[in-house]
């Protein structure tokens, strides 16, 4: 789990958020933006709209943690903290997140947010997290945190306009599974069970004339 701390009004905010762009409000273009709960419909819409925001060249690590199970999961088990925007038609953005009670805290969780590229920079992420901040407050949360990629400049460009500080670091590693010494063995083993299936395997009996 990736963990970055943030501070917002006395508040944190425990966000995984694979953002990767400036959402700055163009003050000269206006949007009307419509949040609302995202609904059964909008699953499918928002996978794909996260599948072509997260993708393995820009962020590895959250191109393999998103899925399908990710939307259909968090929908399921806290579809109060599901949110989309609309705007003139679109799917314009998303925000999952959900509750975490600790024995003295409650934490607000925001595991993903996501702008439609066509309306990057028109206010979006921020009516999103404001929504979704409200709801996390009324329903006890008084810590809130965020995490994203080092180097995605404008997503912790976005949070520390929105009042986050306290920035750190985290380190990710990762092993190639198929260079271990037991994969190569298991590999083996596979390829031996199939080739003695092969030899076992009857022969077909010949037909009388």
């Amino acid at each position: 789990m990736r963990v970055k701390n943030f501070s917002l009004s006395g508040l944190y905010l425990f966000i995984l958020l694979p953002l990767h762009m400036s959402d700055e409000p163009k003050p000269d273009d206006p949007l009307p933006i419509a949040i609302r709960d995202m609904e059964i419909d909008d699953i499918a819409p928002v996978f794909h709209l996260g599948e072509s925001l997260f993708t393995s060249d820009l962020y590895p690590y959250i191109y393999r943690t998103w899925d399908q199970w990710e939307v259909i999961g968090l929908y399921n088990t806290d579809p109060e903290y599901c949110l989309v925007a609309d705007a003139e038609g679109q799917l314009a953005g998303f925000i999952l997140g959900t509750i975490i009670n600790k024995a003295t805290w409650t934490y607000g969780y925001i595991t993903w947010l996501g702008v439609n590229p066509t309306f990057q920079r028109r206010g979006v992420a921020d009516r999103l997290v404001d929504k979704l901040v409200e709801r996390m407050i009324d329903d006890g949360a008084r810590f809130m945190m965020a995490d994203t990629d080092p180097e995605n400049t404008p997503a912790v460009k976005f949070f520390v306009r929105k009042g986050f500080s306290n920035i750190r670091k985290h380190i990710f590693m990762s092993m190639n599974l198929s260079k271990h010494e037991y994969y190569g063995k298991l590999i083996a083993y596979e390829r031996e069970k199939a080739e003695r299936a092969v030899w076992k395997r009857p022969r077909p009996r010949p037909t009388k004339s």
